[in-house]
């Protein structure tokens, strides 16, 4: 009603002037009609901006704030800001979401992320006051982080997966309403301000994959809401803060690859909620609290590896029923693996290397026959520990989801059980380096998913059993460092995936076989030190994969096929310590790649090329 009014009065206004100016009415009586005709126009646009939509008329501020915005931006592959110009209305704008209760302020939402941008992001940013969510992950924003204080209104800001630098601003604790902060996969630096404490509204916490130092400070113990904090792969030094044992709806925590020293505060304890602990990869030692699993009931992931724990692995994790991943890798823990773990009905992952765990008799072994309950293990690791005496016959019982088993670098000795090979579903077994003995005939052949199969650098005596070519998804196989005496089998062939093949430091005799050149896959082929005689294949040369060839320390005689300088890829031969005799071939010299040639102690003859 008030805009048909006042169009009304103005029309009317318009006859009058109009009037006087045909009878040439007086100059002042018509400059004053005009400046009243004036004033009625305006009038009525503004009357008219108050009550158009919010697409056509609101927002002029924001609008050049992100007009302004724009023009910092020097790459823009997906054309993600081509709709931003004037003549498209501003809440049309890709990205942009406008809200309808406030004039002039509209904006509610900028949503960029994964478009490529380039460029910096500029301070008109923090005009856009009545933002509630400002998302610009996984662009290329360099620069540094704009000052965002104003934006009192702002519930998420996520700027993660950029290359924003310098420090993390201490008026971004004035952002009063924020719930989820996300700064991570930036190159920010220097210190947490103990400001960061003031966002007391948080659930979540993103700072990881940065470059931040100093401490984690205390204050961060007022955020009571905070489910998530990540702070993993910085540079942080100290203690973890007592405080942080306030935090009673944390989920999840990350402090992973830093600096930081000192124990596990037995404040974490009163974190029954959590969920996800990874402390791994700092210097934190001390033992480990004997209630921890008591006292954390709903931990699905454990990682303290990388530090210097000691004493024992507490009986009390086994009472962690929800737990799926245990990885305690690399510390001094002591004593043997709890038999209460099989308990934990869904453990997924249990890795334990590089410590000094102790089995050495049925009751310190008892472990592994009680985590045949753990039907849904995948990995056993307890690599590099002092683990002593013969394999149980209970391996045979874990899980038939069992995909990684893992014992190398202790001292097992006596035979592998037959019973290992029920583990079907094996993809990876390492047994290097121990003082295991025997043949491996029957042992392994209906492994039939192995990719990996390390015995390296045992006491295995026998044949290498002509099973071995059944496992055709193998990739590396390395019997090496051992006893095996006997033929190479010529089912080896039938490896056709096979890209690393050690057979080297046993007591092998006969011929290589010419099949072998039929793995065309191959990358590493190591039979020196042997007893191998006759002649080098020249079916070898078909390995054009072929990065490592090592048949030195042998018996080989004859010729030195020309076939051999097709290895286009090869960058080390040793044919050294043979019987070979003849010419060296010419073409030798087309092998681009070749950094490492020993042709010595042989019988050849003639120009080196």
């Amino acid at each position: 009603m008030r805009d048909t009014e006042c169009c009304r009065r103005y029309n009317r206004q318009k006859q009058v002037l109009a009037r006087y100016l045909t009878t040439r009415g007086s100059a002042r009586r018509v400059k004053w009609e005009m400046l009243v005709l004036l004033a009625l126009l305006l009038l009525c646009r503004g009357i008219g901006s108050t009550h158009g939509s919010p697409d056509d008329h609101a927002g002029d501020g924001d609008m050049m704030s992100l007009l302004d915005f724009k023009r910092a931006i020097t790459s823009d592959p997906k054309r993600a800001l081509a709709s931003w110009n004037t003549s498209n209305p501003l809440c049309r704008w890709a990205g942009v979401t406008c809200g309808r209760a406030h004039r002039g302020r509209v904006i509610t939402s900028l949503e960029l992320a994964g478009q490529g941008l380039e460029g910096e992001i500029t301070s008109s940013v923090r005009n856009l006051t009545f933002l509630r969510t400002l998302n610009l992950s996984a662009n290329s924003f360099s620069g540094r982080l704009p000052p965002l204080g104003r934006l009192g209104k702002l519930e998420v800001l996520d700027l993660s997966r950029n290359s924003l630098r310098d420090a993390i601003p201490d008026g971004i604790a004035n952002c009063s309403s924020l719930r989820i902060l996300d700064l991570s996969n930036n190159s920010l630096v220097g210190e947490l301000h103990p400001k960061l404490g003031l966002l007391s509204g948080l659930s979540a916490l993103n700072l990881y994959e940065n470059r931040l130092t100093g401490t984690i400070p205390p204050s961060l113990g007022n955020m009571t809401h905070l489910e998530e904090l990540h702070l993993r792969n910085n540079s942080l030094s100290g203690s973890i803060p007592a405080e942080l044992g306030k935090l009673s709806n944390l989920s999840i925590l990350f402090l992973s690859k830093n600096s930081l020293s000192g124990g596990i505060p037995q404040s974490l304890l009163n974190l029954s909620s959590l969920w996800h602990l990874a402390l791994d990869h700092n210097m934190l030692g001390g033992v480990l609290p004997p209630n921890i699993g008591d006292a954390l009931p709903n931990l699905r992931w454990f990682f303290l590896h990388h530090n210097m724990f000691g004493g024992h692995i507490p009986a009390s994790i086994g009472n962690c029923s929800k737990i799926e991943d245990i990885v305690l890798a690399s510390n001094n823990f002591s004593g043997p693996v709890p038999g209460s773990f099989g308990k934990l009905s869904k453990l997924s992952f249990l890795v334990l290397d590089e410590n000094m765990i102790e089995a050495s008799n049925d009751e310190s072994w008892g472990f592994l026959h009680a985590m045949g309950n753990c039907t849904l293990l995948q990995m056993i690791s307890l690599e590099d520990n002092q683990l002593q005496g013969g394999i149980p016959s209970s391996i045979g019982n874990m899980s038939v989801n069992l995909q990684y088993l893992a014992l190398s670098g202790n001292r097992l000795s006596g035979t592998v059980p037959p019973s290992i090979g029920n583990l079907h579903g094996l993809i990876y077994l390492f047994l290097t380096g121990n003082d295991l003995a025997g043949t491996i005939e029957g042992r392994f052949e209906k492994m039939t998913h192995l990719w990996y199969l390390h015995l390296q650098a045992n006491y295995f005596t026998g044949a290498i059993p002509p099973s071995i070519g059944n496992l055709t998804n193998l990739i590396h196989l390395l019997l090496s460092e051992n006893a095996f005496s006997s033929h190479i089998p010529a089912s080896l062939e039938n490896l056709q995936f096979l890209l690393s093949l050690n057979i080297s430091d046993n007591n092998l005799s006969g011929k290589i076989p010419r099949t072998l050149g039929n793995l065309q896959q191959l990358m590493v082929m190591d039979l020196g030190n042997n007893d191998l005689s006759g002649k080098i294949p020249r079916t070898l040369g078909n390995l054009q994969q072929l990065i490592i060839m090592e048949l030195g320390n042998n018996n080989l005689s004859g010729k030195i096929p020309r076939t051999l300088g097709n290895l286009q890829q090869l960058t080390f031969m040793d044919l050294s310590h043979n019987n070979l005799e003849g010419d060296i071939p010419s073409n030798l010299s087309d092998l681009g790649q070749l950094y490492h040639l020993d042709l010595s102690d042989n019988k050849l003859k003639g120009i080196i090329p």
